[in-house]
């Protein structure tokens, strides 16, 4: 991922407070300062960053993940498959037909697709 401005001045702050606890002498800030600048991916930062503890750049941290994906794979897991949830209705449909001739005439048997369309739109 490329960096904004930003991210390459909190990798900068980052390194600043480095120097202010002692990991770093100003030599090293020096180097590293040039390369952060000069920085255009995330990846670039990662190894000026290997050897020392937080702070850390907020490009180098894990995502946090996003608030709907996690609902959204829970979502997921409980539906059922797409195969089924879009071959239900017509199949619904064969069997009402067939029914309906085995049952010599019961117009009963077509309430069957209307009933598991109900059935699967509730489970969505």
């Amino acid at each position: 991922m490329r960096l904004s401005d930003a991210e390459r001045q909190d990798a900068l702050d980052a390194l600043e407070e480095h120097v202010r606890t002692g990991r770093l002498d100003l030599d090293e800030f020096g180097t590293r300062s040039a390369k952060v600048s000069a920085a255009r991916m995330a990846s670039d930062l990662e190894p000026l960053f290997t050897d020392l503890p937080s702070p850390r750049p907020s490009a180098l941290l894990p995502l946090p993940p996003m608030p709907g994906v996690a609902q959204a794979s829970a979502k997921n897991e409980a539906q059922p498959s797409k195969w089924l949830t879009a071959s239900a209705v017509p199949i619904a449909a064969a069997v009402a037909i067939a029914l309906f001739f085995f049952t010599r005439g019961t117009f009963i048997v077509f309430l069957l697709p209307l009933a598991v369309a109900l059935i699967m739109s509730r489970r969505r």
